[in-house]
């Protein structure tokens, strides 16, 4: 556990959680490998849901590499922190290099973090699921430990203002037991979503839910919207996206 850049975020993170009064639960870390390679599947609701699942690693002695975009190594500290830290830059126009590594991570022993929904979910509820996990932990021959977060985004979501400082919100982090990936990745991806979903539901018992609060699911009695609603919303945003980047052309 050497890696001195890599401490010294463990001991930073740990003080902003005692300094936000940031209360973690941690359930099922007994399910991470000790030490051999894993792709750790996380679900996406908050800007800042990496955090706690890197803890929950840290708990058992291991460290989570996450996949960053590689437009951040335009930031010098980032930079440095990327190179540092063994976080693998993804090119969203040429990914293969950025999978290949990832690949290779996984061989060497390491965890590899990946969102499966690859956005953040407006819903609070698991999106639709890319392959790129199962992809992954099928080519490295590792399995797949599924981690759902919930609370993460009552601090920093999509569409609301963050809620930094000492709020003292509780955060849930369940760990669920590793699984294969089989060759058929609609098999695989029905499998995590499954154990992600059973996960979640664990996660939000006996977590507080108030009527109508934006980051209570629809599903829960809350104002978050419907996963047809956010999807729609996504929807309207890409379109407007694709019309900014459409080059003019004069008649």
């Amino acid at each position: 556990m050497a890696e001195p850049t890599f401490r010294a975020l463990e001991i930073l993170a740990q003080l902003v959680v005692m300094a936000t009064g940031t209360r973690i639960t941690y359930r099922g870390e007994e399910n991470v490998p000790e030490l051999a390679g894993a792709v750790v599947a996380i679900n996406h609701t908050s800007y800042v849901d990496f955090l706690p699942a890197a803890l929950a690693m840290y708990r058992r002695g291991r460290r989570l590499r996450f996949m960053i975009k590689a437009e951040m190594q335009q930031v010098k500290v980032v930079n440095v922190l990327i190179k540092h830290t063994k976080t693998i830059p993804v090119d969203r126009h040429v990914g293969a290099g950025a999978y290949a590594l990832a690949v290779q991570r996984l061989r060497e022993g390491e965890l590899v973090g990946v969102y499966p929904e690859a956005t953040i979910s407006r819903s609070f509820e698991l999106k639709e699921f890319k392959t790129g996990a199962a992809r992954m932990a099928l080519e490295a021959d590792v399995p797949i430990v599924p981690v759902i977060v919930w609370g993460a985004h009552r601090i920093w979501t999509k569409d609301h203002p963050r809620h930094i400082g000492r709020k003292k919100l509780p955060v849930s982090v369940q760990v669920g037991p590793p699984l294969r990936a089989a060759e058929d990745m609609t098999q695989t991806n029905a499998a995590l979503r499954e154990s992600m979903t059973a996960l979640l539901h664990q996660a939000q018992q006996g977590y507080p839910h108030p009527a109508g609060a934006y980051w209570v699911p629809r599903r829960l009695g809350g104002g978050a919207p419907t996963l047809a609603e956010a999807a729609q919303i996504e929807a309207e945003e890409a379109a407007a996206r694709a019309a900014n980047r459409t080059p003019h052309r004069p008649r």
